[in-house]
């Protein structure tokens, strides 16, 4: 495995791994908790680009780039394992098998994004809620809601409103 040797790190929840700007020296995976890849728009909404897990590579369209696009932040505590640019490259160069795995999980990561833009273009927050949900994501704890808002690129109340509202329904629903 690529990763196998590479230097852990360690970061707390809410602690930043890399910043938009930075010069890219290392190509990062997930060993366990969560990182957000993230920008913030023009009026200042934080919208989730990438919420990578265990075993996911963080920002893997910057092993190409001379600089970060994106802000990286722990979503929680977690372990990341970092490989040197150059050493990562060399690797893809030099084992074809490793670089038609990487072109495949580039190519799906492709294919999640351009789902997360279409999510994202819905026009209602239930329309946004029910896409997600319906690719197989569920609510985290009600602490982390304000993640699903991101990743749906809408504002943390507008998505209260939107759980409220179904909370009602619901609750109608069961006294009828």
């Amino acid at each position: 495995m690529l990763f196998q040797d590479a230097r852990d790190t360690e970061l707390a929840s809410g602690e930043t791994l890399f910043a938009a700007g930075e010069e890219v020296t290392g190509i990062y995976m997930v060993r366990s908790g969560r990182v957000h890849l993230q920008r913030h728009t023009t009026h200042g909404a934080q919208i989730v680009l990438q919420n990578a897990g265990p075993g996911a590579v963080v920002a893997e369209a910057s092993a190409y780039s001379p600089m970060y696009h994106c802000d990286a932040v722990a979503a929680e505590e977690c372990v990341v394992a970092r490989l040197p640019k150059d050493r990562f490259l060399s690797a893809l160069a030099g084992e074809p098998a490793l670089a038609e795995s990487w072109s495949a999980l580039l190519a799906r990561n492709v294919q999640a994004a351009r789902l997360r833009s279409e999510i994202r273009s819905l026009p209602r927050v239930a329309d946004r809620l029910d896409a997600w949900l319906g690719e197989g994501n569920a609510l985290p704890e009600r602490g982390r809601w304000q993640d699903v808002a991101a990743e749906l690129g809408v504002t943390r109340e507008a998505l209260y409103r939107e759980l409220s509202r179904r909370r009602a329904a619901t609750s109608a629903r069961s006294r009828s």
